[in-house]
């Protein structure tokens, strides 16, 4: 990628996407709930799963989230090139994303001392898009008896995380007492620029897929004008499928010379 995309601003927008609010899921307060929407990013979900394993008092329950959507298949790729995931990628094909996040805590954790620890696990496997994960999370939340939720980490792909934060808040804005909802992406990638003329990313764990960098730069640009509170928007202005979202000015600026650089890649 042409160091003409700056590493300064692809920072301050990942930064601003991915919403960080926990540094450290391990030490973190125990809250009512933990909800990882699936994605390619394994490496949240192999997070997750060890620091439950470890300490399961963490959260009272965890929903395992994502249906069959038109990204499932970068999921199936990125187990079948995981280091350790990839013995069960033969068999993945084919099942919702929540389903896929199932299979690897049952083959390479101990989802007993996750539940024994009192930490209910729930599958939410029909979602397709932002919007569903949170409003079938509920449902599949409802129906379990948890009804008044406090406080709820939401993980997310870190290009998405700050959407996917609000639309949780649209999914329960009829409640009375609206939990705090904690964003916790794992990890929000960072660049820096190489020897050359281009970009890379910083330290990233090893064994894991992450994006390529033309496509990790569509995505962020073509995240920030869906947050907006806009008639294009996603906003009460917009779509309504999120409620209003303010975008600062400096995450403008930044995005506006992002997109430059990201259509004269196309």
């Amino acid at each position: 990628m042409s160091s003409e995309a700056s590493a300064e601003d692809m920072n301050l927008v990942a930064e601003y996407l991915g919403d960080r609010r926990i540094q450290d899921l391990s030490s973190s307060p125990s809250v009512d709930c933990i909800v990882i929407c699936a994605s390619a990013i394994l490496y949240q979900a192999e997070h997750l799963f060890q620091v439950l394993q470890d300490r399961p008092s963490l959260s009272k329950c965890l929903v395992l989230c994502g249906g069959v959507g038109h990204s499932t298949h970068f999921m199936y790729e990125a187990v079948a090139q995981h280091p350790r995931f990839s013995q069960i990628a033969q068999d993945i094909h084919g099942l919702p994303e929540a389903r896929v996040l199932e299979r690897i805590l049952d083959t390479f954790f101990d989802r007993s001392a996750i539940t024994d620890g009192g930490c209910m696990i729930l599958v939410e496997d029909k979602s397709t898009n932002c919007g569903l994960n949170a409003s079938l999370s509920r449902k599949i939340l409802d129906a379990a008896g948890f009804h008044n939720l406090k406080t709820c980490i939401i993980i997310q792909d870190p290009t998405m995380m700050l959407r996917t934060k609000a639309s949780f808040q649209k999914a329960y804005e009829d409640s009375l007492s609206s939990p705090s909802f904690i964003s916790c992406p794992i990890i929000v990638p960072h660049m820096q620029r190489t020897e050359g003329s281009g970009l890379k990313y910083q330290t990233l764990p090893l064994g894991n897929a992450w994006w390529p960098l033309d496509r990790f730069l569509e995505l962020i640009v073509g995240e920030v004008p869906r947050l907006r509170d806009d008639e294009n928007g996603y906003g009460p202005r917009g779509k309504r499928f999120i409620p209003h979202v303010e975008v600062p000015e400096h995450v403008e600026e930044a995005w506006s010379r992002l997109r430059v650089v990201s259509n004269a890649c196309r």
